[in-house]
């Protein structure tokens, strides 16, 4: 018997074809050429320079004389490549996990919504950047800016079918016409998480657990990231010993969340406007600076809601374990109108970027619905900015490729044989790349490429032992396996 061939030994043989070993009987060699895609050959348009296809050449073959559609995305949108895929998904999972670890329940909406649950009255920089429009039904729709109005349409929905406390959790795509910065894009996806049911501050200071878990998780520490956190009541409380009519309130609060947006004589103009007295603007100014929770109740006292439901968040912080991630700061007021109570936003300490995740207490927005109003609190948290603070600390993970094991037959009239080899691996939980009408030298280098665990070369001397030759391509070594031992 002639000894068993090696791998390097097939490198220099030629794979077989069944056809070519009958070729005495054939007038015809057997012969499969390759094809190449060649990128160069594609003529990449910019956004700005797209020609418009007339309908003859939108009908028509292409070739020579037509023109090629733009392959960029539109303006401020994104594609997912493998690599980019992979992050994302690695990202979806650790807000899931995140979210499971707090007993959250995941939920979906549309990504299409009815234009009226998303247009307020308040003067809300987000009701300028819908994407909305007429359905060919007459129907006014618009891709969700945001996630919350659609989780509250969810719940009213649901009716008493739902049991409170509601702890929901989803990853969904929202979509805003805004000026493109680092880390803003005109769509992008959102981790929420929102709870209804639940008067008491414990219900916001679960949350904020959550986001400081998931930087956890993603080697993100306090020092590189803090929570910003302040009240709604807080401005209510200084517009009433302002005696400031109520019904400003929110339109006030929609002004002050443009401070370090705007100049201050700008956001005084916009407050004056509105009707606000100077000296009010000024004492507005004024508890704004704050940073202090001590400075804070000695302007508005301890006895109010805004100082108090501050305070038992602190607290609460330091029996979770994450006081040192949050702060007091007196000017985050968060731009939604429908905020009402205590409100919260993630920062990186070097102030290289926008707003990580925000959030607060919303205990009136579904009356703006038509329906009763339950107790609600939630967070958004986008996939952009993170991803830009994780490449900043040079925090993100080695996402390559993986493939347990390549099958790859070495004659044609194996291929059969290699499936089935391919098939039963993957029933057992292995991914597997089933490889054919390659050179063995190619296959070597595409192992390598996709980091492949092993190679399984399926021969003829091999499988008439019922074995199959298979390549650790960690350590090197090779030996023989017998078929149903192969796992």
């Amino acid at each position: 018997m002639s000894a068993v061939p090696t791998i390097r030994q097939l490198l220099v043989r030629p794979r077989l074809c069944s056809t070519a070993l009958n070729s005495s009987s054939s007038p015809f060699l057997s012969y499969a050429p390759s094809l190449h895609f060649c990128p160069s050959s594609l003529r990449v348009l910019s956004s700005s320079s797209s020609p418009t296809l007339t309908q003859e050449e939108a009908d028509g073959p292409v070739g020579k004389g037509s023109s090629l559609i733009d392959v960029n995305p539109p303006r401020g949108t994104r594609d997912f490549p493998p690599d980019d895929m992979r992050l994302r998904s690695w990202l979806f999972q650790n807000f899931r996990e995140v979210s499971r670890i707090l007993s959250f329940e995941e939920v979906d909406f549309p990504v299409l919504e009815s234009e009226a649950l998303f247009i307020r009255k308040a003067g809300e920089e987000i009701t300028q950047q819908l994407y909305n429009f007429e359905d060919k039904g007459g129907r006014r729709v618009v891709l969700r800016p945001e996630i919350t109005p659609s989780l509250a349409r969810l719940v009213i929905k649901q009716g008493k079918s739902a049991s409170l406390p509601l702890k929901w959790f989803t990853i969904g795509q929202c979509w805003r016409y805004e000026r493109m910065t680092r880390g803003r894009r005109r769509e992008h996806y959102q981790w929420n998480m929102d709870i209804f049911g639940v008067s008491k501050v414990r219900a916001e200071a679960e949350l904020i657990q959550a986001v400081v878990l998931l930087f956890e998780r993603l080697g993100i520490k306090s020092s590189d990231v803090g929570i910003r956190v302040s009240s709604r009541k807080v401005l209510q409380a200084v517009l009433q010993m302002y005696a400031i009519p109520e019904n400003l309130f929110t339109q006030v609060c929609v002004i002050v969340d443009k401070l370090g947006k705007i100049t201050r004589e700008e956001m005084e103009k916009e407050l004056v406007s509105l009707g606000v007295s100077t000296k009010a603007v000024n004492g507005i100014i004024e508890v704004l600076s704050l940073k202090s929770l001590s400075k804070l109740e000695e302007v508005l006292g301890s006895e109010g809601e805004a100082v108090s439901e501050l305070k038992k968040l602190f607290s609460l912080a330091e029996s979770y374990g994450y006081a040192d991630w949050i702060c007091f700061d007196a000017s985050v007021v968060r731009g939604l109108a429908y905020y009402t109570g205590i409100v919260f936003e993630a920062f990186d300490r070097q102030g290289k970027l926008r707003a990580i995740c925000g959030g607060g207490r919303y205990d009136r927005l579904l009356s703006t619905f038509g329906t009763d109003d339950i107790p609600a609190c939630g967070f958004g948290f986008g996939d952009a900015v993170i991803v830009e603070l994780l490449k900043e600390k040079a925090l993100l993970p080695d996402l390559s490729h993986k493939v347990d094991d390549i099958v790859f037959p070495l004659d044609e009239v194996l291929d059969g044989t290699a499936s089935s080899i391919a098939s039963s691996l993957r029933k057992k939980g292995r991914s597997v790349d089933l490889v054919e009408d390659k050179r063995l030298k190619w296959v070597f280098k595409h192992a390598e490429r996709i980091g492949a665990s092993r190679l399984i070369l399926v021969g003829n001397s091999e499988w008439e032992r019922g074995a199959v030759r298979v390549k650790n391509l960690s350590t090197r070594e090779e030996f023989e396996v017998k078929i149903d031992e192969l796992d």
